[in-house]
């Protein structure tokens, strides 16, 4: 593309300009006057339709796509300078990463982002929260990042509402705050309950929603936010306070049996569970099934990993189990009472699931429902061949290990001997081409 330089200004240099419902800048009224293309939402281009230039051609974001090619085509003619619209900060999951793509020469004059506004109609810190946006991507990405976190924005988009996510989290204890069109004297804030917001059908876009765990936070609906006396407090967390986004992992994971309840020794011990969690792969946004959880150690390992996670025992003192774990490690699992399978048949569809108990039939079942991968324990060998054709039959691809660790143990005289554990077969069943990429 040919470009004329004068005064040092490049003349096809698109300006981006985000906007808060404030009055622009200085600099931002001058390159909106001087502009020959200005691009962006109905609602943006309407606001500043005094300060443009006679003629000026303006382009509406309806299809971002198109939007896009449409000016890209204007600069490729040597056009002129343009100008484009956004809400917020442009380069905060905003318009600019598209811009950049295009390989355009790009200035940014940003304004308050919709999640800095939000947190701050909210009343609520945010140096610790994940952000994410649910534009043109899975909701229930947004969803299990929400079961696993205790504090998360969601920039919603179409597909994707407060009626959506709420009816998704309607079973967990969480409370939302919705900031519709913010900035704009429409503005409109409320916090509910998930329940609530499923029942609205009048959330206006766009919107942001912050989505807290009341088990951490007790949040009232007048935004106050105090953290209960039997959770940690913010300060109390490694990452919070110091660094942004916080760190996304734990200092360490595969933790010894000691660091969960369990009864009798029946838990996964932490050299399978390091095995187990390579190929389940956990992270934020995925879902992971813990299914004969026990002691619900794979789930809360998941869930530290920054993964959704949702445990599943017929046993009353497991789920208990479970839940004590969890609160112990200051991380959420919902916990399902039943027996698998038919304690699967309701339950969200997960990324990963890792099978701790219950035969072939449930495993068949987990393969058949999960998104990428599933991982089998078994201590019988007789179920290895029947678990291993289950997988097959669900068309994943299938390998296996069998592990067998000795840990070291001092002796009365300050020697060192080897302490077998009992041996322990892993399979794992993968859709092909996941194993490697799990996201």
């Amino acid at each position: 593309m040919n470009r004329v330089t004068v005064n040092r200004v490049t003349v096809n240099r698109v300006t981006v300009i985000g906007w808060d419902g404030r009055p622009l800048t200085a600099a931002a009224v001058h390159a909106l006057s001087t502009a020959s293309v200005v691009v962006g939402g109905r609602r943006h281009l309407d606001a500043v339709a005094p300060l443009l230039a006679t003629g000026v051609a303006t382009i509406t974001l309806g299809n971002v796509a198109a939007g896009l090619s449409e000016l890209s085509a204007h600069l490729a003619a040597d056009g002129g300078p343009a100008v484009v619209l956004a809400s917020g900060d442009p380069g905060f999951f905003g318009i600019v990463r598209a811009l950049r793509r295009l390989r355009l020469d790009i200035e940014v004059l940003p304004a308050t982002s919709s999640v800095t506004l939000a947190f701050a109609r909210a009343g609520l810190p945010w140096d610790d929260a994940l952000v994410l946006s649910a534009h043109g991507r899975r909701l229930d990405r947004a969803v299990n990042a929400c079961r696993a976190h205790p504090c998360v924005a969601v920039l919603t988009g179409p597909g994707g509402d407060p009626a959506m996510l709420g009816a998704a989290l309607t079973a967990l204890p969480r409370r939302m705050f919705v900031a519709e069109d913010l900035g704009m004297p429409t503005e409109r804030t409320t916090w509910c309950t998930p329940p609530q917001a499923a029942a609205r059908r009048d959330w206006r876009d766009p919107n942001v929603v912050i989505v807290v765990d009341t088990n951490v936070h007790d949040t009232n609906v007048h935004g106050t936010d105090r953290v209960t006396p039997d959770r940690p407090t913010t300060e109390d967390h490694d990452s919070a306070g110091w660094i942004f986004p916080r760190r996304a992992s734990p200092p360490g994971w595969a933790l010894p049996e000691a660091a969960f309840t369990h009864r009798d020794s029946m838990i996964s011990k932490a050299e399978v569970r390091a095995v187990a969690l390579a190929h389940l792969g956990p992270g934020p946004g995925d879902l992971i099934w813990d299914v004969g959880a026990g002691s619900g150690s794979v789930a809360v390992e998941c869930a530290r990993l920054g993964a959704g996670a949702i445990a599943v025992d017929h046993d009353t003192d497991a789920c208990a189990r479970t839940r004590a774990n969890a609160h112990a490690h200051r991380v959420s699992v919902e916990v399902v009472r039943g027996a698998a399978p038919d304690a699967l048949t309701e339950l969200p569809t997960p990324d990963a699931v890792f099978v701790g108990g219950g035969g072939p039939e449930v495993v068949g079942a987990c393969a058949r429902r999960a998104r990428r991968i599933v991982v089998v324990a078994l201590a019988a060998l007789d179920r290895v061949r029947p678990s291993w054709d289950a997988l097959v039959c669900a068309g994943l691809d299938v390998a296996g290990t069998q592990l067998a660790a000795a840990r070291l143990r001092p002796l009365p005289d300050g020697a060192l001997r080897l302490a077998a554990t009992n041996p322990v077969v892993l399979l794992w069943g993968a859709h092909t081409g996941n194993q490697h990429d799990p996201r």
